[in-house]
């Protein structure tokens, strides 16, 4: 008798809802400040994926490459292993030779943010550009048009950088600035999927955009990247840095496609070299597989629904920690609607208490808390004999160094478990502070 799939996929699902869902108690369950949220779909479609043994790229990651790029939009998608690894590819792009007077060279500067994550910042000094770093705003988290206009510099080629915790930077006006001086501007949507600015869907301003889908992310694979773009040139160009480096569009399995595999002469081979091994770029082998792609395309299917619920825990925070004392709250960039990775507080120079304090005392009540990232990354020896430039001064990014962190709301997290988080706050910086001080929100 022979063992039926969909049997096998029948008990995967019943196996999931008979799961134990273990209760919360507060001050012994752990709350996460991010991670995945996973049901009976996405265990049955990742199971069914290695049922089949799809494991490489194939019909899953083209199937959610189509539907990726349609939520956004956009012409063409790119998965890859890691959203570092598309901020790798998106920048390298750029530096193509098949894109002429325009490419990015050696020297070249890359406008970006000081505080943020270093995987935005490193694929700028892998290709040997200079990373031109612009101070941010305290509540929004996000630089301004007037820093990065101020950073423009005769050899400034491009801007990139990332739509902070979900809150989109000024992206509308900074596009209409990289088009005005010729630049090209790359688009960190990691943190960001489903966030708008000016009612429209972040990642798709720029001529390229990244994300990610590691477990923290408002969707996953596991591990797993995508770049986004409008434009076919670039889109070919992405796809054979990630593909090796390979000048051939084949899909694996596939032969002749552009039917002169063996009636060509590209740079100084012989004419006729196989196609499938003649590579126009110094690339990588960053492709997904098709079980990543499989448990992405479940959770594609829930986008807007982890959006909305993230929305709804920012809310319910930020309307719960409204005048604590000790704490400069966040706020959305204006005309932005975020789809929020987190929650980020910073304690104030008068506040009677330390980040350092407020985080031991959450950390001890299992509330996870999370570090704006790496501050600011010109502080940390990783970069001290690399070669940048800095405009202007740093001074907020080394007030979040110093006093910044951020707390969950992603979609694992109910209202019960929102409403602790801010009553642990709330009771610890009043026990803190003296009667009457209180906190306030960004200033506008």
């Amino acid at each position: 008798m022979g063992v039926d799939k969909d049997q096998i996929l029948d008990r995967v699902g019943r196996y999931h809802r008979e799961l134990e869902q273990a209760e919360f108690i507060p001050g012994v369950t752990q709350l996460l400040a991010s991670g995945a949220v996973l049901d009976e779909s996405d265990r049955v479609a990742l199971v069914d994926a290695a049922l089949d043994m799809r494991i490489a790229a194939g019909t899953s990651s083209r199937r959610f490459e189509r539907e990726f790029a349609r939520y956004f939009g956009l012409r063409k998608a790119h998965l890859t292993n890691s959203g570092s690894s598309a901020n790798l590819v998106a920048v390298s792009t750029l530096t193509s030779p098949q894109l002429e007077e325009h490419r990015l060279r050696p020297g070249d500067e890359v406008i970006t943010v000081a505080a943020g994550f270093p995987t935005t910042v490193n694929p700028i000094l892998q290709n040997g550009l200079v990373p031109v770093f612009v101070d941010i705003e305290l509540g929004t988290y996000n630089t301004t048009p007037e820093r990065v206009a101020e950073a423009i510099g005769p050899r400034t080629k491009a801007i990139m950088m990332a739509h902070s915790l979900g809150n989109p930077f000024a992206v509308r006006e900074i596009a209409e600035l990289a088009d005005e001086h010729g630049l090209f501007l790359i688009e960190d949507n990691c943190d960001a999927v489903g966030s708008r600015y000016a009612g429209q869907l972040t990642g798709t301003f720029g001529d390229l955009a990244t994300v990610s889908f590691y477990p923290a992310h408002h969707i996953t694979m596991g591990e797993g990247g995508c770049v986004l773009t409008a434009n076919l040139v670039l889109a070919r160009l992405v796809e054979s840095i990630r593909d090796w480096g390979r000048d051939c569009w084949c899909e694996p399995g596939e032969d002749n496609t552009c039917f002169k595999r063996f009636d060509q002469k590209l740079g100084t081979l012989p004419h006729g070299y196989d196609h499938k091994y003649i590579f126009s770029h110094v690339g990588y082998n960053l492709k997904s597989t098709d079980l990543q792609a499989a448990l992405g395309l479940s959770q594609l299917n829930r986008v807007d629904e982890f959006g909305a619920i993230r929305r709804r825990n920012w809310k319910r925070l930020r309307e719960a920690l409204d005048g604590v004392p000790g704490l400069l709250l966040p706020e959305p960039t204006p005309g932005a609607d975020p789809s929020w990775f987190g929650f980020v507080l910073t304690v104030l120079p008068t506040a009677t208490y330390t980040r350092r304090d407020l985080i031991s005392f959450l950390e001890s009540q299992r509330i996870s808390t999370r570090r704006f990232f790496g501050g600011n990354l010109t502080r940390h020896p990783a970069y001290v004999d690399e070669n940048y430039r800095v405009c202007g001064d740093l001074t907020n990014s080394d007030v979040v160094t110093e006093s910044t962190f951020w707390v969950g709301v992603y979609p694992g997290l109910t209202t019960e478990m929102i409403d602790y988080i801010a009553k642990s706050i709330t009771e610890f910086a009043h026990q803190n502070s003296p009667a009457g001080a209180i906190g306030v929100g960004a200033p506008r």
